[in-house]
């Protein structure tokens, strides 16, 4: 009986080649791309998901808890994990990873290497987490304070295919050699966690002194400096909440400063999709990519009922007389359901040709590296799921239809087109225009938000801005280099700080001013600048004036408008402020301006200036010309001062691009899978149209016969569908509206959405359902009216 179902169902696909070709195109397309957003959603939902305490397993995640409400970040001070594991009750383990916030030169054999993800770790990091071991001891991970444990593409960056185990790895600031004690795995893509090189945490801790003038004596005391992220491992039945207050309480009890802060548990499976304070972030992106891919899928299942379902009258005789001959309902039922899965399972199939031959388009897109393997389970997870829900919501209706029909009135030739059939295939072509109208507000919409990023005024000057990290060398004879610089053709500007201006990532809440109320605090960003640092960068000044090099600006500060409003300070100029152990006074105020992703609010910021101090990080400003010159000028100037480092530069433009890598990838991942699904509604509708004038071909005839017109006729065809894409427009707007409105909230500084963008939306829509339905509603109009009436 099976065999004899998909036997016919072959012939069927084989007799009405134009219906199979839009059909299994159309499903294909859907399919293919489909499973691929599917299959990216669960890629990003599995992040961290591969340790096997991962559901035990938090970040302590420490904040700020004021009158504007609670603000979070993804960093604690040292003590914290020591504290948790010793004193609080359902604390089983804790574990600190300090990153290393600037690129670390090594040499080895005589080759200088720079290392951008470099850590420091507990040893018990390599038991709390699961990464793969290849040589080594996780368990005793650091023979001393001179060892390193190295990823696999680490140990061939720098000994090649030599066993890397006992080797020496040179660092060039330290001036020490460090022993690879341990060799695993590179950590996975849907890892949180992503570093080169591990080096013990006791390398950080040595670094105190204890000396008497120093404030904190030891990294097990020091309450005042936010530099580690904190995992711990709790016991399944603790409290979480009560963790965290304990913490807190911990923290105000140890720094009587500090009677502000607070701690909040994040867990590790929440990291990747939540921000610290628990605000949606990359599963803003997972939800939207998401709802494409069911809407992608949905859109196939529609244009299969819709053509399955037209072709009802096509089918009704054939179905009477196999119900005249004996077949029950049932058989009926599996007959079309058999010519369902033959038609999906072929559609799977050309899916996963299609899926495999854009695996790397998919790549370039997602920046995903892993690949899309038939061997992978969790590969056929997603394909079963994706076939399975396609043809349960696509395969059943139409088979309940096509075995419905009473074989008396048929085979007499009265039965009805059926009214509630073609209301409901109305109903269907309104709800697939209604997707695609939202996909074309979002894709429009994403598009507008990410050009106000790009040409928003930051607030400074970062055109032409050429910038790299000094060595200690190198700083030593700034004034050298800088004059050097400055001699070259098309340099207007050579300046420096400690910092990068597009992300200054050193905080500190030890701030004291003229007025400051008890027990209050704010997370200030201070930066050390040049005398003409503000000038080079074109930063706006509110109030007062700039450095000028004087040996009195060494106790000046310069705060931005955010600092002076979370203060508290009226009139700042000329008012106390104090920063770490220096007494100072306010000289100006810097109007706000971007130094990191505008999905957040601007922070306060300091800035500041010492005589005779090195800095970190030059930024040399040119007209635009002669670029590479002065590039080649640069790098002579660091091969003088630091013969052992590799010269590495960046243009700040790329810097600010970097920042929004993750906000273009999801434009550009919408923009290419709404393409698609708007594709698969054209060809659905495509084909709806197709047999809707082969269905009319006599009354065309007639019509053509009496004198009308090719226009008339092409109107005539043309206008029912039109009306449902007009009443699908009009169902989108307000949704796409509100998910939109939703995306855009993730961002500080964003777009209004315009009322345009509704318009210009349903104009596209309603142009791309005109020109799918006219080729057939002109090649319907241009038959010869003898040739239809005489088909007939």
């Amino acid at each position: 009986m099976l065999k004899n179902y998909f036997k016919t169902a072959w012939r069927g696909l084989l007799n009405s080649k134009v219906y199979s070709i839009i059909n299994i195109g159309g499903l294909s397309i859907a399919l293919g791309i489909g499973i691929l957003l599917l299959w990216w959603v669960k890629g990003e939902l599995s992040y961290d998901q591969f340790h096997a305490k991962a559901d035990q397993i938090y970040r302590v995640n420490g904040g700020l808890g004021g009158e504007d409400g609670q603000q979070f970040g993804s960093y604690t001070v040292a003590p914290v994990a020591t504290v948790a594991k010793r004193q609080i009750p359902g604390v089983l383990e804790g574990v600190r990873v300090a990153p290393s916030n600037e690129m670390s030169p090594f040499k080895v054999n005589g080759k200088s290497l720079v290392e951008e993800k470099a850590a420091f770790v507990d040893p018990a990091f390599f038991t709390l987490f699961d990464f793969d071991w290849v040589k080594g001891n996780p368990k005793q991970p650091f023979k001393d304070n001179q060892s390193v444990v190295l990823t696999e593409s680490a140990a061939l960056k720098y000994f090649g295919s030599a066993d890397p185990i006992g080797k020496q790895l040179y660092s060039v600031p330290n001036k020490q050699s460090f022993v690879v004690s341990g060799l695993i795995r590179d950590f996975p893509d849907n890892s949180s966690l992503n570093y080169n090189l591990l080096f013990p945490i006791n390398i950080l801790a040595n670094q105190y002194k204890g000396n008497p003038g120093d404030f904190w004596k030891s990294m097990d005391s020091d309450w005042g400096n936010w530099y580690t992220q904190t995992f711990i491992q709790v016991h399944p039945q603790a409290n979480l909440a009560a963790i965290a207050k304990k913490l807190g309480d911990v923290h105000h009890a140890s720094n009587k400063y500090d009677q502000v802060s607070i701690y909040r548990l994040q867990s590790l499976n929440d990291i990747h999709l939540y921000q610290p304070g628990g605000a949606p972030g990359a599963m803003q992106e997972v939800r939207m990519m998401g709802i494409v891919a069911l809407i992608l899928l949905a859109i196939g299942c529609i244009n299969y009922v819709n053509l399955a379902t037209a072709r009802a009258s096509q089918r009704a005789k054939e179905v009477s007389v196999r119900k005249v001959v004996g077949a029950g309902r049932r058989h009926l039922v599996g007959q079309f359901l058999a010519e369902s899965a033959l038609i999906f399972v072929i559609a799977l199939l050309v899916a996963i040709v299609l899926i495999k031959t854009l695996e790397s388009t998919y790549q370039e897109l997602t920046g995903k590296t892993q690949p899309f393997s038939l061997a992978d389970p969790q590969v056929w997870l997603v394909l079963i799921g994706a076939l399975t829900f396609t043809l349960a919501i696509a395969g059943i209706y139409p088979a309940l239809v096509l075995s419905s029909f009473e074989p008396l009135k048929v085979l007499r030739g009265k039965m009805a087109t059926g009214g509630r059939k073609i209301t409901f295939r109305q109903t269907l072509v309104v709800t697939q225009f209604a997707f695609s109208t939202a996909l074309i507000v979002g894709t429009l919409v994403i598009g507008n938000q990410l050009r106000f990023l790009r040409e928003r005024n930051l607030g400074y000057d970062r055109e032409n801005t050429i910038g790299f990290w000094m060595t200690e060398e190198m700083a030593k004879h700034y004034d050298a280099v800088k004059t050097e610089l400055m001699r070259q053709p098309g340099v207007t500007a050579v300046t420096s700080s400690n910092g990068n201006l597009l992300n200054i990532n050193n905080s500190t809440g030890d701030t004291d001013w003229d007025g400051k109320k008890p027990n209050s605090m704010f997370i200030v960003r201070p930066m050390r600048v040049e005398k003409d640092f503000i000038k080079t960068f074109k930063l706006k000044m509110a109030s007062g004036e700039s450095f000028t090099g004087s040996k009195a600006d060494s106790a000046h500060f310069i705060l931005n408008e955010t600092a002076v409003k979370n203060a508290g300070i009226n009139d700042p100029i000329g008012k106390r402020f104090k920063l770490w152990q220096t007494e100072g006074t306010i000289i100006g105020v810097l109007k706000d301006f971007h130094m990191a992703s505008m999905r957040a609010k601007v922070e306060p910021a300091v800035f500041f200036y010492r005589e005779n101090n090195t800095f970190g990080r030059i930024y040399i400003k040119t007209v635009g010309r002669d670029i590479p010159q002065v590039i080649t000028a640069a790098e002579q100037l660091w091969k003088k001062y630091s013969p052992d480092y590799p010269f590495e530069y960046k243009f700040m433009d790329d810097q600010f691009n970097d920042m929004y890598k993750s906000e273009q990838r999801t434009g550009r991942l919408f923009n290419f899978f709404a393409s698609i699904a708007i594709l698969v509604s054209c060809l659905g509708l495509f084909g709806l149209a197709t047999f809707t004038a082969q269905q009319r071909t006599k009354e065309i005839g007639i019509r053509k016969a009496l004198g009308a017109s090719i226009t008339g006729i092409i109107g005539l065809l043309s206008r029912d569908f039109l009306k449902l894409v007009v009443i699908g427009i009009v169902i989108a707007s307000p949704i796409a509206w509100w998910t939109m409105d939703k995306w855009l909230a993730e961002f500080a500084y964003k777009i209004d959405i315009a009322w345009w963008v509704f318009v210009a939306a349903g104009l596209l829509a309603i142009l791309i359902a005109l020109l799918t339905v006219s080729f057939q509603s002109v090649k319907a109009a241009l038959m010869n009216p003898v040739k239809s009436l005489r088909s007939e």
